[in-house]
């Protein structure tokens, strides 16, 4: 096997895992920045470092990334098409970023991987991909709005009688905690997703078996380029849900974010499912904005960003299939 392709594609997918990290940075601290329980610097030192800590956590999600949704292809045309899917997933990061589109990017990761499989004529593991996938696709949005709805219920029930300015006070300092396990669930599930990709790269570079344990460089080099890419920050999405959606304050912050945390470690730890952090806090700040009043929430806002998650697989696979045949012919 080339080592050259090896190495480049390898360099790809920590490029990935940095326009993850940026490109995801809001789904942890954008609630705190916007309550200003935390200044956004020090926000994103926090998100960092808790998404360094997090990689470290378990390797369920690598595992299912690596294993469950396309076969492991072979030779050069299989660096060739995690070259591609890793190609795709960048181009979508990047334009869902300019427009700050909060879109899932482990669900453009996972559309470049099955993009590129399908053109390259690998097989797909199609029941992997609704199990792991799809059906984790539409439920984690629907358990973020229930459950960030009876969090913030439950919240607003038990300091009903409490002096409304302390109260805010005592949730700004508790949107660190909430933050921080943010942050940290983000590395857990968004880190591993790239070391699953680094893995299937040495198995096929013939460096590693299918079943050896993720080495530790790798579970560094992707633990760091996600942190390096959260504290370079990804302001326009961070807008949009600090602010687009609803106004949130201290105690909204804190059941959002701790609805986001205990739904990304529930899932990692006893599904081993990649599911999009994106998806998570997005729809728990609809839930908890909703027990205001309905019309709090911008609905019309909260439309375009679902209509993102619907078309950031296809779209993503789109570009990671013309991607590969581009690289078919100039390579292969």
């Amino acid at each position: 096997m080339d080592t050259f392709a090896l190495v480049v594609t390898i360099g790809v997918a920590l490029g990935f895992t940095y326009t993850n990290g940026f490109h995801d940075s809001a789904n942890a601290i954008a609630t705190s920045v916007s309550t200003r329980a935390l200044t956004p610097r020090a926000a994103l030192a926090m998100a960092a470092v808790m998404n360094l800590a997090g990689a470290f956590l378990g390797s369920g999600v690598a595992h299912t990334v690596s294993k469950g949704l396309i076969e492991t292809p072979e030779g050069s045309k299989g660096m060739g098409i995690l070259f591609a899917a890793l190609i795709g997933a960048i181009v979508w990061n990047l334009v869902t970023w300019y427009f700050g589109l909060p879109s899932s990017s482990s669900h453009a990761l996972f559309g470049g991987m099955v993009g590129a499989a399908l053109a390259g004529g690998t097989n797909v593991i199609w029941s992997g991909v609704l199990d792991k996938v799809v059906i984790p696709m539409f439920l984690s949005p629907v358990v973020g709005l229930i459950v960030g709805y009876l969090v913030m219920t439950a919240i607003l029930w038990l300091f009903r009688r409490s002096n409304p300015h302390k109260a805010k006070r005592g949730f700004r300092i508790a949107q660190t905690v909430s933050a921080a396990g943010m942050a940290l669930g983000h590395g857990l599930q968004d880190a591993q997703k790239t070391m699953g990709i680094v893995v299937m790269a040495l198995v096929i570079g013939d460096v590693q078996g299918a079943d050896d344990p993720i080495p530790v460089w790798v579970k560094i080099a992707c633990a760091v380029m996600l942190s390096l890419g959260t504290y370079a920050g990804g302001w326009r999405i961070m807008r949009t849900l600090g602010r687009k959606i609803i106004e949130l304050d201290p105690p909204q912050g804190f059941a959002a974010e701790t609805t986001g945390a205990s739904i990304m470690f529930t899932t990692a730890f006893l599904f081993k499912a990649p599911i999009s952090t994106t998806h998570v806090i997005t729809s728990a700040i609809m839930g908890v904005g909703a027990t205001k009043r309905i019309n709090a929430v911008r609905w019309g806002v909260a439309k375009n960003i679902v209509l993102g998650w619907f078309i950031t697989m296809p779209a993503a696979g789109v570009v990671a299939a013309c991607a590969f045949w581009v690289v078919d012919l100039a390579f292969l």
